[in-house]
């Protein structure tokens, strides 16, 4: 196993190297520069500008020049924020996209797995029905919508929660729910899914045939290997919740990475975008090694060599 984990963090390397190549090449195509604003700066402070931030270089000289600083822990200045550093940025915004996405996970957790399993087991009932009804609901209904009605009901009509705003835990009960609803619904039809399959297995029926109580057939024998599709997607779906979601954020007002960096990439703001996407990656990395060591923990037959 240690072995494993070595060759997958060494692999690591090369795709955050590609990571970068393929978005510095991206953002630099797109018509426009971070100097372009509604009034024109004079010519000759956008050479300034562009001079100060090494913008008149080689592209790949620039490249260079920024896995360089990557490789001494610097991503470079924002260009619009120039008093602040990207890594100020990210140290000040992502945690707050952290700390929702991990509610959001806890909430997609809660409620997904366990109304996968009720309808797996209920298979073709009314609780089926009505659980895959929601889950449908949840998957159909975007959180621009979601957001919105949830602060109608418990923010303006109950009172039960602020409005918007980042700051007690109250504040992140409505962006939560609005952020992890869909994904609980995605969890719930996958966890169902796989359900079924393993609950018509033929040691399943063993199990059953030996009198175990229902209970522990679910728990000791056919969830762990109901779970390894759903921890499959749990990886990248953990990543993609605490980096921050654009929408939710901007609804509720919070002041996370996801609205922070739609902001940059319509600024231009190259080092912003470029800090946060090796940030994704190295997430997306992360996640997806934790989940491979998380499949053998979950069955003892899956061996890395």
């Amino acid at each position: 196993m240690t072995a494993y984990i070595i060759r997958r963090l060494l692999w690591a390397i090369p795709v955050l190297i590609i990571i970068s190549l393929v978005t510095f090449g991206l953002e630099h195509s797109v018509p426009g520069g971070p100097f372009d604003k509604e009034k024109a700066l004079p010519e000759e402070i956008v050479k300034n500008l562009e001079a100060y931030y090494h913008l008149d270089q080689p592209l790949w000289k620039q490249y260079i020049m920024y896995i360089n600083g990557v490789l001494h822990f610097d991503l470079g200045p924002s260009y619009s924020s120039r008093t602040r550093k990207v890594e100020d940025i990210i140290r000040d915004h992502f945690p707050v996209s952290f700390q929702l996405g991990m509610f959001a996970m806890a909430i997609a957790l809660i409620i997904g797995i366990p109304l996968g399993i009720i309808s797996a087991l209920k298979q073709n009932t009314i609780t089926d029905y009505t659980a895959m009804f929601f889950a449908i609901l949840g998957v159909s209904v975007p959180s621009m919508v979601i957001g919105p009605f949830l602060i109608w009901i418990f923010a303006l009509k109950l009172k039960w929660f602020p409005v918007a705003r980042w700051g007690s835990f109250r504040h992140a009960v409505l962006p939560a729910i609005t952020l992890g609803i869909g994904y609980a619904a995605l969890l719930a039809r996958l966890t169902r899914a796989s359900m079924l399959q393993v609950i018509r297995e033929d040691y399943i029926r063993t199990a059953k045939s030996k009198g175990l109580s229902q209970w522990e057939v679910i728990m000791k024998h056919a969830l762990k290997n109901a779970l390894i599709p759903v921890v499959t997607v749990l990886g990248p779906l953990f990543a993609n919740l605490i980096t921050g979601s654009m929408v939710v954020e901007q609804i509720f007002g919070i002041p996370g990475m996801g609205k922070y960096f739609v902001v940059s990439v319509g600024n231009r703001d190259y080092p912003v975008i470029m800090g946060v996407i090796l940030l994704y990656g190295v997430l997306i990395i992360a996640a997806n090694l934790i989940v491979d060591i998380a499949y053998a923990w979950i069955d003892p037959r899956i061996k890395y060599s």
